[in-house]
């Protein structure tokens, strides 16, 4: 099957010469610079150009903070596959652990993400924001700590244009969800939290680091 590109927008055109020749990401608040329009017209552009590219090698990934052009699910398998081996190298399985957390749970917070493991990862996180495959941001509900979430190279390395479109997304977010709300009912669940244990699982995590001390 020949892949014919569909009509779209000036601006969804405009947007994708934009990434294209960014060559990663750009934020939704760049994009509405560059455009001069806003987030609401961005986003409808965004999810014009991921239906257009439609059956072709390339899609759009976005998450509500940015957009990337990257590899389409469906020539994502060998890719996937490789990187997956080569991450998994690079920042070992508590890396791996924490990267599924913030993909499955959503926007994160050191506490909550050291609760959910059972130990403190501030070391892994600072790999983690190093390699770019995961962004921090003040926690508007306490200025002392940090919320992470995932990039958009990190989804577009592993061929997944949205987080909803992860493996097993619905069963294993949800799952979580029920961890918590448990958690909440017959234990200390809270976002000041912390587990004051070891990481014995490869990503050399310290014992009661502060949030405010995880640097890139």
């Amino acid at each position: 099957m020949i892949y014919m590109p569909e009509p779209r927008s000036s601006l969804a055109g405009l947007i994708e010469a934009f990434l294209y020749a960014e060559g990663g990401s750009l934020s939704i608040k760049r994009l509405v610079q560059l455009t001069e329009t806003n987030e609401a017209a961005v986003h409808a552009a965004l999810n014009e150009l991921a239906q257009a590219r439609t059956g072709s090698g390339l899609t759009i990934v976005q998450t509500d903070t940015e957009a990337t052009l990257a590899v389409a699910p469906k020539e994502s398998d060998a890719l996937r596959s490789n990187y997956e081996k080569e991450l998994g190298r690079e920042i070992g399985d508590a890396g791996l652990e924490v990267l599924a957390i913030v993909l499955y749970r959503g926007p994160s917070t050191r506490a909550q993400i050291d609760y959910i493991r059972g130990v403190n990862t501030s070391s892994t996180i600072r790999t983690l924001l190093a390699r770019g495959l995961i962004t921090r941001a003040g926690n508007p509900l306490d200025g002392r700590e940090y919320i992470y979430r995932p990039t958009v190279e990190l989804l577009a390395h592993i061929g997944a244009p949205t987080v909803q479109e992860l493996p097993e997304y619905g069963t294993i977010s949800s799952e979580l969800k029920a961890f918590e709300e448990t958690e909440r009912e017959t234990g200390p669940f809270t976002q000041d939290h912390e587990r004051n244990t070891t990481d014995t699982t490869g990503g050399g995590d310290s014992v009661g680091s502060n949030e405010l001390s995880d640097t890139a």
